[in-house]
């Protein structure tokens, strides 16, 4: 784990903190048991307890659609503060209650909330812009697990606070990966509210990093928003005859009655397991692999998330 303070921008505009030898060490020094994993989902299922870390129930979003069907949301307040206290402001008001999920486009996103764009908002929502969601390392210390590979769209990329982050200089964003959560919004300036929002059901559509925020991830009931039949209007949208997928509530984990609180754990990414998980995800060589890749990018290496035992 490296701690970066302020630092000034190189010639080349990056801040000189990534240290992928460092990191290879690590990786090459981790003490794992003495019949190894050869798996990241084996590695995964062996971790131990205190590598993982409990998800804070304020930080989950529980949706339930059609059906009864349930998806969990963790947020991420500390990259996107403006927007996810909006989302939570939403979900105390119950405002999604009876919207839709209005557009599912093949390979890109589902994407919900009010599809006459006429319900009112409840008070007390926050200004939003770029700068929500684009933050500042100068700003603040944080500890950051990097990934020593390179990548298409940052300069570099690792990990903070349990999850993946994409940097440039000292501003740092959430990249959009597989189940990332993003806000929908009109034409820049605008930032969106937090009110429209969708998840990418397809290949990592990077080039929207930094142009929209990202306010999560789905964790749980993935499946139940990239089954959904595909729109058939113009960019995957649902037409006037076709059905859109009811949305029945969505609460914040910690409104909910303890009974009904879902609770989980994601790896520490600061740990040793973690550390292991990383090398194995870039070097599988098992029963079914038999040429490494020698590397992996953000989006292919998620942090491991799991229901608390």
């Amino acid at each position: 784990m490296l701690y970066f303070p302020v630092r000034p921008r190189s010639d080349c505009g990056m801040i000189r903190f990534f240290a992928p030898a460092l990191l290879a060490s690590l990786l090459a020094s981790t003490a794992i048991a003495a019949d190894p994993p050869t798996t990241p989902a084996a590695l995964v299922a062996s971790a131990p307890a205190d590598a993982w870390r409990a998800i804070p129930l304020e930080d989950l979003l529980v949706m339930t659609i059609e059906g009864g069907k349930r998806v969990v949301i963790q947020l991420a307040p500390a990259f996107a503060p403006r927007h996810v206290g909006n989302i939570r402001t939403l979900a105390r008001a119950h405002w999604w209650d009876g919207t839709s999920i209005n557009r599912v486009q093949d390979n890109y996103v589902t994407q919900w909330g009010d599809a006459t764009e006429k319900k009112p908002m409840p008070p007390g929502l926050a200004p939003t812009s770029a700068a929500d969601y684009v933050r500042s390392l100068a700003n603040v210390r944080l500890a950051i697990t990097p990934l020593p590979h390179p990548d298409a769209y940052a300069p570099a990329t690792g990990y903070v606070d349990g999850w993946p982050m994409a940097m440039d200089g000292d501003a740092a964003w959430l990249p959009h990966c597989y189940a990332s959560v993003g806000v929908g919004r009109n034409l820049s300036p605008d930032a969106g509210t937090g009110a429209e929002l969708y998840t990418v059901i397809g290949q990592a559509p990077r080039q929207l990093d930094r142009n929209i925020a990202v306010v999560g991830r789905v964790i749980d009931g993935m499946a139940h928003l990239s089954s959904l039949p595909r729109g058939s209007g113009e960019l995957g949208f649902y037409t006037a005859t076709e059905h859109k997928i009811p949305i029945l509530s969505v609460r914040l984990a910690s409104d909910l009655a303890p009974a009904e609180q879902p609770r989980f754990e994601a790896m520490d990414v600061a740990s040793p397991s973690f550390a292991a998980y990383l090398r194995l995800r870039a070097n599988r060589k098992d029963d079914f692999y038999d040429l490494p890749a020698g590397g992996v990018d953000i989006c292919n290496a998620p942090v491991p998330v799991r229901p608390a035992p």
